[in-house]
């Protein structure tokens, strides 16, 4: 089994936190999107993670090592793709052609998900779908009465389907994917100036390839600032509900209160501090005199004398209001909205 993971997006939604990072590589809970993402489809898999091809921008080289590890860690031999063009998404798997034979699942690392059934080695192709109330801002799967997937439409203004697709497939013959793919693009089929996959998802089925839909049992997007804090919140959840270590033995607890589920890096230190819940916090930061819930505080960052809830701060980050020596009466109110 191979994972192809589109990754190439500018992450606009995102930023300032994606100027110097890209997305997938922002920590949620401590960890990258895009391990956790590779993890979450190793789980679902009956067979080895033989292999996990990145397409990317132009990100440095450090930002290749780093995902070149992200497939080592589970087992596997990672490459890098390029794609030079944001020409979409059929655009963007194709860059990976060479891995499009066999098994594949195609990830896009801009969500994370659970699912709680493993991959029938004998199906076609799976998307992995999602109910929800409003469709019509989502790609949807149509389908038929023997729950087979018969069409794909994108963003329909009248109800077709309330499963969204999420932005993970799986195709027994990839090489069947590539063909298609490679139709597309030879002869310019471009809807809103991009290539888009599920034309070539259509052709599929039009053949006859059978997909069928594989339901998640949450789906965590990573697209702005309120879900990625949102998310990061789940996924503390999940972790503490699978006893996984979330406070590295390396942290300092100075007269600070830490409330579950929190996860706090190597090196941090907390002095005068109450943080949690749901609050991450990268290696090597400190904070002292603050009251932190809900958010992620990513590495190297000093936060002094504040309260903070619901919030993204960076990495190498110096964040520290003036201490104040206050003498305030009864029933008052202080609001520095």
């Amino acid at each position: 089994m191979k994972i192809v993971v589109p990754m190439a997006g500018r992450g606009s939604r995102l930023r300032p936190h994606t100027l110097t990072v890209p997305k997938p590589l922002v920590p949620v809970g401590g960890k990258p999107i895009v391990h956790r993402l590779v993890e979450d489809i190793a789980a679902i898999c009956t067979e080895p993670i033989e292999e996990v091809g990145f397409i990317i921008g132009d990100f440095g080289e450090q930002v290749e090592k780093d995902l070149i590890a992200v497939a080592e860690q589970i087992g596997a031999k990672g490459k890098i793709y390029y794609q030079d063009k944001p020409l979409g998404t059929a655009h963007a798997v194709n860059c990976a052609k060479d891995m499009l034979n066999g098994p594949v699942v195609v990830a896009f690392a801009d969500t994370l998900f659970k699912a709680d059934f493993k991959i029938n080695p004998e199906d076609d192709g799976i998307l992995w779908v999602k109910q929800i109330e409003d469709p019509s801002a989502f790609g949807v799967v149509k389908m038929d009465n023997n729950g087979r997937i018969i069409d794909f439409v994108e963003k329909p203004q009248t109800f077709v389907s309330d499963l969204a697709m999420i932005g993970v497939y799986y195709f027994k013959k990839a090489e069947d994917l590539q063909k298609e793919l490679k139709y597309l693009m030879d002869n310019d089929i471009i809807k809103g100036g991009e290539y888009q996959l599920p034309d070539a998802l259509r052709r599929l089925t039009e053949k006859g390839s059978v997909f069928r839909p594989g339901k998640v049992t949450e789906w965590l997007d990573c697209g702005n600032k309120t879900v990625t804090v949102h998310t990061n919140q789940r996924v503390l959840e999940h972790d503490a509900a699978k006893n996984v270590k979330l406070i590295h033995d390396s942290t300092k607890l100075i007269n600070s209160v830490v409330v579950p589920p929190c996860f706090i890096g190597e090196n941090a230190v907390l002095e005068n501090c109450i943080v949690g819940p749901h609050v991450s916090i990268g290696a090597n930061s400190e904070l002292k005199n603050a009251v932190v819930s809900n958010s992620i505080i990513q590495h190297k960052t000093k936060v002094e004398n504040t309260v903070i809830a619901n919030s993204m701060i960076g990495s190498s980050v110096n964040y520290i209001e003036k201490a104040q020596n206050l003498s305030i009466g009864d029933f008052t109110t202080i609001d520095n909205k």
